[in-house]
Protein backbone atom coordinates (compact mmCIF):
# COMPACT_ATOMS: atom_id res chain seq x y z
CA UNK A 1 0.00 0.00 0.00
CA UNK A 2 2.82 2.13 1.04
CA UNK A 3 4.50 1.51 -2.06
CA UNK A 4 1.24 2.30 -4.38
CA UNK A 5 0.93 5.48 -2.70
CA UNK A 6 4.12 6.23 -3.77
CA UNK A 7 4.30 6.01 -6.95
CA UNK A 8 0.61 7.84 -7.16
CA UNK A 9 2.36 10.82 -5.67
CA UNK A 10 5.57 10.61 -7.87
CA UNK A 11 3.63 9.87 -11.24
CA UNK A 12 0.55 12.65 -9.84
CA UNK A 13 2.93 15.29 -9.00
CA UNK A 14 3.15 16.20 -12.91
CA UNK A 15 0.99 16.33 -15.76
CA UNK A 16 0.77 13.46 -18.43
CA UNK A 17 2.24 15.69 -20.70
CA UNK A 18 5.53 16.20 -18.79
CA UNK A 19 5.71 12.51 -18.63
CA UNK A 20 5.34 11.84 -22.18
CA UNK A 21 8.05 15.01 -22.46
CA UNK A 22 10.15 12.53 -19.95
CA UNK A 23 10.15 9.04 -21.97
CA UNK A 24 10.29 10.72 -25.49
CA UNK A 25 13.54 12.82 -24.10
CA UNK A 26 14.69 9.67 -22.41
CA UNK A 27 14.02 7.69 -25.24
CA UNK A 28 15.76 10.04 -28.02
CA UNK A 29 18.99 10.58 -25.44
CA UNK A 30 19.80 7.10 -25.33
CA UNK A 31 20.45 6.60 -28.99
CA UNK A 32 21.71 10.36 -29.22
CA UNK A 33 24.59 10.01 -26.68
CA UNK A 34 25.49 6.74 -28.59
CA UNK A 35 25.94 8.88 -31.92
CA UNK A 36 27.11 12.34 -30.45
CA UNK A 37 30.63 11.52 -28.21
CA UNK A 38 31.92 9.32 -31.19
CA UNK A 39 30.91 11.32 -34.53
CA UNK A 40 33.56 13.56 -34.35
CA UNK A 41 36.15 10.64 -34.19
CA UNK A 42 33.83 9.09 -37.01
CA UNK A 43 33.86 11.67 -39.45
CA UNK A 44 37.80 11.59 -38.30
CA UNK A 45 38.17 8.52 -39.52
CA UNK A 46 36.07 8.51 -42.73
CA UNK A 47 38.08 12.30 -43.93
CA UNK A 48 41.49 10.40 -43.44
CA UNK A 49 42.35 12.79 -40.21
CA UNK A 50 41.45 15.98 -41.00
CA UNK A 51 40.67 18.32 -37.70
CA UNK A 52 38.77 21.03 -39.60
CA UNK A 53 36.46 19.30 -41.87
CA UNK A 54 34.52 17.12 -38.93
CA UNK A 55 34.57 21.06 -37.01
CA UNK A 56 32.72 22.02 -39.99
CA UNK A 57 30.38 19.55 -40.50
CA UNK A 58 29.37 19.33 -37.32
CA UNK A 59 29.43 23.30 -36.51
CA UNK A 60 27.13 23.48 -39.08
CA UNK A 61 24.23 21.26 -37.74
CA UNK A 62 23.98 24.51 -35.13
CA UNK A 63 24.66 27.58 -37.17
CA UNK A 64 21.92 26.76 -39.55
CA UNK A 65 19.45 25.76 -37.15
CA UNK A 66 20.12 29.56 -35.34
CA UNK A 67 18.52 30.99 -38.28
CA UNK A 68 15.63 29.32 -38.04
CA UNK A 69 15.14 29.40 -34.32
CA UNK A 70 14.43 32.66 -34.64
CA UNK A 71 11.03 32.03 -36.77
CA UNK A 72 10.43 28.41 -35.03
CA UNK A 73 9.70 29.89 -31.14
CA UNK A 74 7.07 32.55 -32.96
CA UNK A 75 5.78 29.83 -35.01
CA UNK A 76 5.13 27.63 -31.86
CA UNK A 77 2.83 30.26 -30.53
CA UNK A 78 1.10 31.20 -33.90
CA UNK A 79 0.65 27.10 -34.81
CA UNK A 80 1.41 25.25 -31.38
CA UNK A 81 3.56 23.01 -30.14
CA UNK A 82 2.37 19.98 -30.81
CA UNK A 83 2.66 20.61 -35.10
CA UNK A 84 6.46 22.26 -34.45
CA UNK A 85 7.36 19.60 -32.51
CA UNK A 86 6.25 16.83 -34.83
CA UNK A 87 8.11 18.42 -37.78
CA UNK A 88 11.20 18.81 -35.81
CA UNK A 89 10.99 15.01 -35.18
CA UNK A 90 10.52 13.98 -38.62
CA UNK A 91 13.21 15.79 -40.02
CA UNK A 92 15.90 14.50 -36.95
CA UNK A 93 14.90 10.68 -37.98
CA UNK A 94 15.32 11.69 -41.43
CA UNK A 95 18.91 12.38 -40.53
CA UNK A 96 19.55 9.60 -38.89
CA UNK A 97 18.92 7.10 -41.69
CA UNK A 98 20.38 9.92 -43.71
CA UNK A 99 24.13 8.93 -41.85
CA UNK A 100 23.52 5.38 -42.90
CA UNK A 101 23.48 6.20 -46.71
CA UNK A 102 26.38 8.98 -46.94
CA UNK A 103 29.73 8.69 -48.05
CA UNK A 104 30.70 12.45 -49.13
CA UNK A 105 31.46 15.11 -47.57
CA UNK A 106 28.51 17.18 -48.82
CA UNK A 107 26.17 14.79 -47.94
CA UNK A 108 27.40 14.64 -44.17
CA UNK A 109 27.20 18.96 -44.52
CA UNK A 110 23.48 18.28 -45.63
CA UNK A 111 22.83 15.92 -43.42
CA UNK A 112 23.75 18.54 -40.32
CA UNK A 113 22.11 21.32 -41.88
CA UNK A 114 18.67 19.44 -41.80
CA UNK A 115 19.12 18.05 -38.27
CA UNK A 116 20.24 21.41 -37.02
CA UNK A 117 17.03 22.60 -38.17
CA UNK A 118 14.95 20.23 -36.57
CA UNK A 119 16.44 20.84 -33.13
CA UNK A 120 16.07 24.61 -33.64
CA UNK A 121 12.51 23.89 -34.27
CA UNK A 122 11.94 21.02 -31.16
CA UNK A 123 13.57 23.25 -28.33
CA UNK A 124 11.96 26.80 -28.16
CA UNK A 125 8.54 24.79 -28.81
CA UNK A 126 9.55 22.03 -26.02
CA UNK A 127 10.34 24.90 -23.37
CA UNK A 128 7.37 26.98 -24.00
CA UNK A 129 5.09 23.94 -23.60
CA UNK A 130 6.68 22.79 -20.23
CA UNK A 131 5.94 26.97 -19.16
CA UNK A 132 2.07 26.41 -20.35
CA UNK A 133 1.63 23.52 -18.24
CA UNK A 134 3.58 24.47 -15.06
CA UNK A 135 2.89 26.79 -12.49
CA UNK A 136 6.03 29.53 -12.06
CA UNK A 137 6.90 28.06 -8.68
CA UNK A 138 6.98 24.88 -9.85
CA UNK A 139 9.24 25.43 -13.28
CA UNK A 140 12.51 24.68 -12.04
CA UNK A 141 12.07 21.34 -10.71
CA UNK A 142 10.43 20.18 -13.74
CA UNK A 143 13.18 21.71 -16.01
CA UNK A 144 15.66 19.81 -13.72
CA UNK A 145 12.90 16.78 -14.82
CA UNK A 146 13.53 17.36 -18.39
CA UNK A 147 17.60 17.22 -17.96
CA UNK A 148 17.11 13.82 -15.65
CA UNK A 149 15.44 12.10 -18.58
CA UNK A 150 18.40 13.72 -20.95
CA UNK A 151 21.10 12.25 -18.99
CA UNK A 152 19.10 8.98 -18.94
CA UNK A 153 20.93 9.29 -22.17
CA UNK A 154 24.15 10.14 -20.97
CA UNK A 155 24.36 7.78 -18.62
CA UNK A 156 24.05 4.81 -20.69
CA UNK A 157 24.18 5.64 -24.32
CA UNK A 158 28.18 6.10 -24.45
CA UNK A 159 29.03 2.93 -23.33
CA UNK A 160 26.60 0.72 -25.59
CA UNK A 161 27.47 3.70 -28.61
CA UNK A 162 31.34 2.48 -27.92
CA UNK A 163 30.68 -1.08 -28.48
CA UNK A 164 28.06 -0.63 -31.61
CA UNK A 165 30.05 1.70 -33.54
CA UNK A 166 32.63 -0.54 -33.08
CA UNK A 167 30.43 -3.29 -34.68
CA UNK A 168 28.45 -1.76 -37.07
CA UNK A 169 27.77 2.49 -36.71
CA UNK A 170 24.59 2.24 -39.31
CA UNK A 171 22.93 0.33 -36.67
CA UNK A 172 23.15 2.56 -34.10
CA UNK A 173 21.87 5.53 -36.57
CA UNK A 174 18.80 2.88 -37.19
CA UNK A 175 18.24 2.86 -33.91
CA UNK A 176 17.92 6.58 -33.31
CA UNK A 177 15.64 6.77 -36.21
CA UNK A 178 13.55 4.68 -34.79
CA UNK A 179 13.32 6.33 -31.37
CA UNK A 180 12.36 9.57 -33.15
CA UNK A 181 9.10 7.77 -34.67
CA UNK A 182 8.51 6.38 -31.43
CA UNK A 183 8.95 9.32 -29.86
CA UNK A 184 6.49 11.19 -32.80
CA UNK A 185 3.96 8.47 -32.26
CA UNK A 186 3.33 9.36 -28.31
CA UNK A 187 3.14 13.41 -29.29
CA UNK A 188 0.60 12.77 -31.99
CA UNK A 189 -1.46 10.60 -29.96
CA UNK A 190 -0.66 11.05 -26.36
CA UNK A 191 0.62 14.83 -26.39
CA UNK A 192 -2.37 17.70 -25.84
CA UNK A 193 -1.91 21.23 -27.46
CA UNK A 194 -1.13 23.72 -24.95
CA UNK A 195 -0.19 27.06 -26.53
CA UNK A 196 -2.38 29.76 -25.52
CA UNK A 197 -2.62 31.91 -28.35
CA UNK A 198 -3.87 28.93 -31.00
CA UNK A 199 -7.23 30.23 -29.92
CA UNK A 200 -8.92 33.12 -30.48
CA UNK A 201 -9.38 35.11 -27.13
CA UNK A 202 -12.77 37.12 -27.79
CA UNK A 203 -11.67 39.71 -25.67
CA UNK A 204 -8.12 40.55 -27.79
CA UNK A 205 -7.80 41.72 -31.00
CA UNK A 206 -4.43 39.32 -31.15
CA UNK A 207 -5.06 36.48 -33.14
CA UNK A 208 -2.56 33.52 -33.70
CA UNK A 209 -1.64 34.90 -37.62
CA UNK A 210 -1.21 38.36 -36.19
CA UNK A 211 1.57 37.24 -33.70
CA UNK A 212 4.82 38.44 -35.31
CA UNK A 213 7.05 39.23 -32.24
CA UNK A 214 10.05 41.51 -33.59
CA UNK A 215 13.36 42.08 -31.80
CA UNK A 216 14.10 45.20 -30.46
CA UNK A 217 17.16 46.29 -28.54
CA UNK A 218 15.58 48.78 -26.31
CA UNK A 219 12.50 46.69 -25.24
CA UNK A 220 14.53 43.07 -25.04
CA UNK A 221 17.72 44.42 -23.41
CA UNK A 222 18.10 41.55 -20.89
CA UNK A 223 16.93 38.89 -22.92
CA UNK A 224 19.67 39.89 -25.83
CA UNK A 225 22.37 39.79 -22.75
CA UNK A 226 21.47 36.99 -20.88
CA UNK A 227 21.52 35.16 -24.73
CA UNK A 228 24.73 36.26 -25.51
CA UNK A 229 26.47 35.87 -21.40
CA UNK A 230 25.56 32.46 -22.19
CA UNK A 231 27.61 31.90 -25.15
CA UNK A 232 30.44 30.63 -23.10
CA UNK A 233 28.99 27.95 -21.44
CA UNK A 234 27.36 26.27 -24.63
CA UNK A 235 31.18 26.58 -26.02
CA UNK A 236 32.36 24.35 -23.21
CA UNK A 237 29.51 22.13 -24.26
CA UNK A 238 30.79 22.32 -28.07
CA UNK A 239 34.22 21.35 -26.98
CA UNK A 240 33.46 18.54 -24.95
CA UNK A 241 31.84 16.67 -27.95
CA UNK A 242 34.14 18.09 -30.31
CA UNK A 243 38.15 18.34 -29.26
CA UNK A 244 37.78 17.03 -26.06
CA UNK A 245 37.62 13.72 -27.41
CA UNK A 246 41.07 14.92 -29.50
CA UNK A 247 42.57 16.12 -26.50
CA UNK A 248 41.74 12.84 -24.48
CA UNK A 249 43.73 11.20 -27.44
CA UNK A 250 46.83 13.11 -26.85
CA UNK A 251 46.97 12.18 -23.20
CA UNK A 252 45.52 8.99 -22.96
CA UNK A 253 46.06 5.36 -25.11
CA UNK A 254 42.38 4.03 -24.01
CA UNK A 255 40.74 7.67 -24.90
CA UNK A 256 37.40 6.30 -25.99
CA UNK A 257 36.76 4.03 -22.95
CA UNK A 258 37.72 6.70 -20.46
CA UNK A 259 35.39 9.51 -22.65
CA UNK A 260 32.62 6.86 -22.36
CA UNK A 261 33.26 6.00 -18.64
CA UNK A 262 33.58 9.89 -17.96
CA UNK A 263 30.13 10.39 -19.97
CA UNK A 264 28.41 7.88 -18.20
CA UNK A 265 29.80 9.11 -14.28
CA UNK A 266 27.84 11.93 -15.52
CA UNK A 267 24.65 10.95 -16.94
CA UNK A 268 24.43 8.84 -13.94
CA UNK A 269 25.52 11.56 -11.19
CA UNK A 270 22.58 13.55 -12.71
CA UNK A 271 19.88 11.05 -12.47
CA UNK A 272 20.69 10.74 -8.70
CA UNK A 273 20.77 14.18 -7.76
CA UNK A 274 19.49 16.82 -10.37
CA UNK A 275 15.69 16.33 -8.81
CA UNK A 276 17.39 16.54 -5.52
CA UNK A 277 19.45 19.37 -5.92
CA UNK A 278 16.43 21.86 -8.17
CA UNK A 279 14.11 20.97 -4.84
CA UNK A 280 16.93 22.27 -2.63
CA UNK A 281 17.59 25.90 -4.55
CA UNK A 282 13.97 26.52 -6.08
CA UNK A 283 13.96 29.03 -3.78
CA UNK A 284 17.80 30.53 -3.51
CA UNK A 285 17.68 33.72 -6.12
CA UNK A 286 18.36 32.52 -9.40
CA UNK A 287 21.15 34.90 -9.92
CA UNK A 288 23.08 33.96 -6.94
CA UNK A 289 22.87 29.97 -8.52
CA UNK A 290 23.25 31.23 -11.86
CA UNK A 291 27.02 33.05 -10.72
CA UNK A 292 27.76 29.60 -9.02
CA UNK A 293 27.51 27.59 -11.53
CA UNK A 294 29.58 29.92 -14.09
CA UNK A 295 32.37 29.35 -11.33
CA UNK A 296 31.99 25.35 -11.18
CA UNK A 297 32.41 25.89 -14.93
CA UNK A 298 35.19 27.54 -15.33
CA UNK A 299 36.93 24.90 -12.80
CA UNK A 300 36.07 22.35 -15.04
CA UNK A 301 37.19 23.75 -18.49
CA UNK A 302 41.11 24.29 -16.27
CA UNK A 303 40.14 20.57 -14.98
CA UNK A 304 39.35 19.53 -18.61
CA UNK A 305 42.62 21.27 -19.85
CA UNK A 306 45.48 19.87 -17.27
CA UNK A 307 44.21 16.29 -16.23
CA UNK A 308 46.66 13.88 -16.99
CA UNK A 309 45.68 11.61 -14.06
CA UNK A 310 41.82 9.58 -15.00
CA UNK A 311 40.71 10.29 -11.32
CA UNK A 312 41.36 14.15 -11.91
CA UNK A 313 38.86 13.76 -15.27
CA UNK A 314 36.32 12.14 -12.65
CA UNK A 315 36.82 15.26 -9.90
CA UNK A 316 36.32 17.72 -12.87
CA UNK A 317 33.36 15.44 -14.00
CA UNK A 318 31.54 15.88 -10.89
CA UNK A 319 32.06 19.20 -10.91
CA UNK A 320 30.80 19.96 -14.51
CA UNK A 321 27.73 18.35 -13.51
CA UNK A 322 26.97 20.25 -10.16
CA UNK A 323 27.19 23.21 -12.64
CA UNK A 324 25.27 21.92 -15.25
CA UNK A 325 22.41 20.96 -12.33
CA UNK A 326 22.59 24.37 -11.42
CA UNK A 327 22.63 26.23 -14.80
CA UNK A 328 20.13 24.78 -16.76
CA UNK A 329 16.92 24.87 -14.69
CA UNK A 330 17.59 28.12 -13.22
CA UNK A 331 18.16 30.10 -16.10
CA UNK A 332 15.44 28.47 -18.21
CA UNK A 333 13.33 29.59 -15.12
CA UNK A 334 14.52 33.30 -15.62
CA UNK A 335 13.69 33.02 -19.34
CA UNK A 336 10.32 31.50 -18.26
CA UNK A 337 9.02 34.63 -15.97
CA UNK A 338 10.60 37.30 -18.08
CA UNK A 339 8.84 35.98 -21.07
CA UNK A 340 5.04 37.58 -21.83
CA UNK A 341 2.60 34.53 -22.11
CA UNK A 342 1.96 34.83 -25.70
CA UNK A 343 5.24 35.04 -26.42
CA UNK A 344 7.20 32.61 -24.54
CA UNK A 345 7.90 30.38 -27.75
CA UNK A 346 9.67 33.22 -29.04
CA UNK A 347 11.49 34.42 -25.81
CA UNK A 348 13.00 30.36 -25.60
CA UNK A 349 13.48 30.61 -29.54
CA UNK A 350 15.95 34.05 -28.75
CA UNK A 351 17.46 32.12 -26.00
CA UNK A 352 18.32 28.82 -28.01
CA UNK A 353 20.09 30.72 -30.37
CA UNK A 354 23.22 31.25 -27.26
CA UNK A 355 23.22 26.78 -27.56
CA UNK A 356 22.59 27.01 -31.31
CA UNK A 357 25.33 29.77 -31.99
CA UNK A 358 28.29 28.13 -29.47
CA UNK A 359 27.78 24.71 -30.72
CA UNK A 360 28.42 26.60 -34.35
CA UNK A 361 31.30 28.59 -34.15
CA UNK A 362 33.13 26.54 -30.98
CA UNK A 363 33.76 22.87 -32.75
CA UNK A 364 35.48 25.54 -35.39
CA UNK A 365 37.45 28.14 -33.18
CA UNK A 366 38.13 24.98 -30.92
CA UNK A 367 39.41 23.17 -33.58
CA UNK A 368 41.42 26.40 -35.17
CA UNK A 369 43.29 26.93 -31.32
CA UNK A 370 43.49 23.40 -31.13
CA UNK A 371 45.41 23.06 -34.01
CA UNK A 372 47.64 26.05 -33.87
CA UNK A 373 48.42 25.61 -29.83
CA UNK A 374 47.18 22.54 -27.91
CA UNK A 375 44.35 21.52 -25.44
CA UNK A 376 45.68 23.09 -22.39
CA UNK A 377 45.78 26.55 -24.02
CA UNK A 378 42.02 25.77 -25.90
CA UNK A 379 40.56 24.91 -21.91
CA UNK A 380 42.60 27.91 -20.07
CA UNK A 381 41.73 30.63 -22.60
CA UNK A 382 37.67 29.43 -22.38
CA UNK A 383 38.23 29.35 -18.32
CA UNK A 384 39.14 32.53 -18.34
CA UNK A 385 36.11 33.67 -21.02
CA UNK A 386 33.20 31.78 -18.46
CA UNK A 387 34.76 33.68 -15.47
CA UNK A 388 33.82 36.99 -16.55
CA UNK A 389 30.51 35.93 -18.51
CA UNK A 390 29.66 34.25 -15.72
CA UNK A 391 30.13 37.63 -13.35
CA UNK A 392 28.31 39.81 -15.85
CA UNK A 393 25.62 37.15 -16.07
CA UNK A 394 25.31 37.25 -12.78
CA UNK A 395 24.69 41.31 -13.00
CA UNK A 396 21.72 40.66 -15.81
CA UNK A 397 19.85 38.34 -13.63
CA UNK A 398 19.70 39.92 -10.52
CA UNK A 399 18.61 43.20 -12.21
CA UNK A 400 16.04 41.25 -13.43
CA UNK A 401 15.08 39.84 -9.80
Amino acid sequence: MIKTNFITNVFGRYDSGIWIRVLGAALTTITGFMIRPFLVLYLYDRMEGSIMLPMIIVGLQPICGMFISWYGGSWSDRFGRKPLIMVALFLQMLCMLGYIFADEVWQYALISIVNGIGFALYMPAANAQITDMVAEERRAEVFALMHTAFNVGAAVGPVLGLLMFSWNPSAVFLLSAISFVVYALLVWFRLPETAPMTKVNPESSVTPGHLKPRISLRKHKSLLLMTLLSLPVGLLYAQVETTFPLHLQTNFDNFKMILAAVLTFNGFMVIALQIWIARRTEAVSSHFIIGVSYALFAAVSLGYGYSSVIIWLFVAEFVFTIGEMLFGPHMQKAISIMAPKEQRGFYFSVYGASNLLSRGIGPILGGLLFSWSNGEVLFTALAALLAVAGFAQYRVVRNQA
